[in-house]
């Protein structure tokens, strides 16, 4: 999955930037409170995107 469609699919269910770093940026659901780094790399693996979808609670 590209990195831009899973930011473009978090920021729509919510999440916001915490912080963004050299190799991770930090997204913040503030409906749950819950934190994940998302890696900065162009292609984030499909396993790896699901996770941060599940943790973060956005809807697939």
């Amino acid at each position: 999955m590209k990195r831009r469609a899973l930011v473009r699919r978090l920021t729509a269910a919510g999440c916001l930037l915490l912080r963004a770093g050299a190799r991770h940026d930090l997204y913040l659901n503030p409906v749950t409170g819950k934190q994940q780094p998302v890696p900065r790399h162009t292609e984030v693996d499909e396993h790896l995107a699901r996770h941060i979808c599940r943790v973060l609670g956005v809807p697939e």
